[in-house]
């Protein structure tokens, strides 16, 4: 098959670029800085001619509620419209448990926004609603920090490897489009405030993390399941534990 990933070059779609060209698909890592730029519309129509999947993890290069919004709208729009022209068979597009349930918070209004424009497109589509990587837990505790304090509520949290989300999401793109949203999540579901505290214990950060149910996530009050899946949903093996103790060890 021919693959095109947009965002091919971050954290999250070079792993699926590697794991796609490992199994002898013809993959195009798309990014601006490749010349493929779904904003602008660049190399976009060239690109997706003769792919029978794309797979979409662009990501805002600003937070800001009305930048944040525009990006994934006209990103999305691009997209799909190309995808029509060149009859790409399945859309892939990741997206965030939770999203309909934190509307306080802007960034998952755009990612709402975005869902919707891939449902009312005929572009056949697959939305993978993902938790948050444990390669992101570190900017958590950044954003939660201040001073020497990190407040943080105790609302379940279910953080994946982001390399069991990558294996997920090159399967999903070789399959049939489900025309639905699937979600997936690490295997363990703990308080938010535990997992930044062992993250930092484990890396000897001295900040003290106190629980407190109305310090904010991104902007946002979490109910006690607003980042977890609301059902069934697929689960990523690696245990945060496990992959603490090594990321810790190797620093």
């Amino acid at each position: 098959m021919k693959i095109v990933i947009l965002g091919g070059t971050g954290l999250i779609g070079s792993k699926v670029v590697n794991l796609l060209r490992a199994d002898g698909h013809e993959v195009i890592a798309a990014s601006p800085s490749k010349g493929i730029n779904s904003i602008t519309g660049e190399g976009l129509t060239e690109a997706l001619t003769g792919a029978q999947a794309v797979v979409d993890v662009t990501n805002s290069p600003s937070f800001e509620d009305k930048a944040v919004l525009e990006f994934f709208e006209t990103s999305t729009r691009n997209v799909l419209a190309a995808e029509a022209k060149t009859g790409v068979g399945h859309h892939v597009a990741i997206s965030i448990v939770g999203t309909d349930r934190l509307p306080a918070s802007g960034y998952l209004r755009a990612k709402v926004a975005q869902e919707k424009l891939i449902k009312a497109s005929p572009i056949p589509h697959t939305i993978l609603r993902a938790t948050q990587f444990f390669e992101f837990v570190g900017r958590i505790a950044d954003e939660a920090t201040s001073g020497q304090t990190v407040r943080l509520p105790s609302a379940l949290f279910q953080p994946i490897f982001s390399d069991d989300l990558a294996g997920n999401v090159a399967k999903i793109a070789v399959a049939k489009p489900l025309n639905g949203t699937v979600e997936i999540a690490g295997p363990d579901a703990l308080p938010f405030d535990e997992v930044v505290r062992q993250y930092l214990a484990a890396h000897h950060d001295p900040r003290t993390v106190v629980r407190d149910e109305q310090a904010r996530y991104f902007g946002t009050t979490l109910e006690k399941g607003s980042l977890v899946p609301a059902g069934k949903s697929l689960l990523g093996s690696c245990h945060f534990a496990d992959w603490l103790s090594r990321t810790a060890a190797q620093r």
